[in-house]
């Protein structure tokens, strides 16, 4: 047993029935995401300033070791008793240790042992302030980040001799300068610089003048710019941040207003649904509302266009119908050849306006579609009119000793359209005159150049057309026909079917009295010029 495959209902699904917008792939999202990743890369500037630590701590590191080296000169030139006294009375703003070490290693100076000496003082960091304690969280954080290993701590040692120094041990055993760097709880770096001395090494030894100086007006100067940097970054960021709320406030929300309201329509209430306007905003969003505007109302036109057509249709088709069938009925109880014979001539008239009918139903319910996929080609308006008018002669298509008259211009008048849609639109127009004019009477067409336009002018020696009728004869199956014609030769959608065609192609079509005060009807078709 199979089972009958469900059918769709032609609703919308509950599912599309809620327009939802992903967070990620929003707008909002996105404007936020390009804000603040501009920040972030200013934000990476940021760690720029530990490179320019290290280079200012490499200068000072090399001026050190330049002031060690003079200082290593200068007691060189001294008895080592008068080079003890000048390291005691050694001195400097940045308050600069000097201490010298003899060839065994023992210290036999050092400057700070001088009281008159100006020295720096080492700050306890677990009794800092908020300040420098959130100074030092911030210099670890960014060590951290940028993957920079720390210097060896600063460790005072209990017996202050050459051992107890690595680089000036280096410095005694290989005649080397020497400089070190080492870091302090606090972060601050302090730099030494050990120099060998010149004289007799009995053990293998050289002396050694070593110089030990702190930074800090390099890392304050760092942690104040890096201060500086954060407060200028979280300023950029609140403002970036304000400013994408109010890029989402005009952009985004009335975005979303119109998307929702796009997608009522789309669910089948375009009569219900107010396209928002805005009708203040004169940038895009204001030009893609009033467009949707426009789409809806055009829409909406559209729709009950189509419902009076379908109407229409079936109105025309039930004449036909109705008279068809009374035949039908009648044809089955008439014993009369005569009249037997009319109402089959009936019924084939009848037949034949519904084949009528729904060929030009079917022409006029695809036109506008083929209209919109129409690509326009250079037309010589002149040569077509003439060709037709030509072919129409040739062919003896003019009835009952008709005259048709054609005055087009010497050079081309040029129009960009469909030659297959212009040439269905004279020969509407003409079949329209024809039916028009009486028995003997003169069809004209023609075309002339005027400015940047192109006039196709049809006029017939008919009753004309009332004022009050004039936008009705372009309305479908407008049914004000000759009285000698025969009833359902025409379906009344000729003129609509021009219409259609001239404002698909841009122009314009009009009728009016001829000018020359006669009777008749005179259509005008004016189309732009390339």
């Amino acid at each position: 047993m199979k089972t009958a495959p469900a059918r769709s209902s032609g609703l919308p699904s509950l599912r599309m029935r809620t327009l939802r917008f992903t967070a990620w792939r929003s707008i909002v999202t996105r404007i936020l995401f390009v804000n603040v990743l501009a920040l972030m890369v200013f934000a990476g500037g940021l760690f720029y300033l530990e490179n320019f630590r290290a280079r200012l701590l490499e200068t000072r590191e090399i001026e050190l070791l330049r002031q060690g080296e003079i200082i290593a000169t200068f007691l060189n030139r001294l008895p080592p008793a008068e080079g003890v006294d000048a390291v005691r009375e050694f001195s400097t703003s940045r308050g600069t240790r000097v201490r010298l070490y003899d060839a065994e290693g023992t210290r036999i100076a050092d400057n700070w042992a001088n009281p008159a000496v100006s020295r720096f003082q080492l700050e306890d960091p677990t009794t800092a302030g908020f300040r420098r304690q959130s100074a030092i969280a911030i210099d670890r954080l960014v060590d951290l980040i940028t993957g920079k290993s720390d210097l060896p701590p600063l460790v005072r040692p209990q017996t202050d001799n050459r051992a107890a120094w690595p680089e000036a041990d280096a410095a005694a055993r290989t005649g080397e300068p020497q400089t070190f760097g080492r870091q302090t709880k606090d972060r601050l770096v302090v730099l030494h610089a050990a120099i060998p001395l010149e004289r007799n090494r009995p053990n293998g030894n050289y002396p050694v003048v070593m110089l030990e100086v702190d930074t800090p007006d390099v890392i304050d100067l760092v942690r104040r710019e890096r201060g500086t940097s954060f407060l200028v970054f979280l300023g950029a960021l609140a403002f970036s941040l304000v400013l994408s709320l109010y890029l989402a406030r005009i952009i985004v929300a009335p975005l979303r207003q119109l998307a929702r309201a796009a997608h009522r329509v789309r669910l089948g209430r375009a009569r219900e649904v107010v396209i928002p306007r805005l009708p203040n905003r004169r940038d895009e969003i204001g030009g893609l509302a009033r467009a949707l505007g426009d789409m809806t109302t055009t829409l909406r036109q559209r729709i009950d266009a189509t419902e009076a057509f379908a109407a229409d249709v079936a109105h025309e088709l039930k004449n036909p119908l109705a008279s068809l069938r009374s035949a039908v009925e009648t044809l089955g109880r008439v014993r009369d050849e005569a009249t037997h014979r009319k109402l089959l001539a009936l019924i084939d008239d009848d037949v034949r306006r519904i084949d009528r009918l729904i060929s030009d139903i079917s022409a006029a319910s695809r036109l506008e579609a083929e209209l919109s996929r129409t690509r326009l080609q250079a037309v010589d308006v002149g040569a077509l009119v003439a060709s037709i008018a030509s072919a129409m002669t040739a062919a003896q298509r003019l009835p009952e000793e008709m005259k048709l008259t054609v005055d087009v211009p010497r050079h081309p008048a040029i129009v960009a359209a469909d030659p297959d849609r212009l040439a269905q639109v004279v020969n509407n127009l003409l079949d329209n005159a024809l039916s028009f004019s009486p028995p003997g009477g003169t069809v004209s067409l023609t075309v002339t150049r005027r400015g940047g336009s192109v006039d196709l002018t049809v006029e017939d020696e008919g009753p004309g057309v009332p004022p009050e009728a004039r936008l009705s004869v372009f309305e479908r199956f407008y049914s004000e026909r000759p009285s000698a014609e025969d009833y359902g030769r025409h379906s009344g959608l000729g003129l609509s079917i021009v219409r259609a065609i001239v404002e698909a192609l841009d122009g314009q079509i009009m009728v009016t009295d001829r000018m020359d005060g006669r009777p008749g009807a005179r259509f005008v078709v004016t189309l732009p010029t390339l």
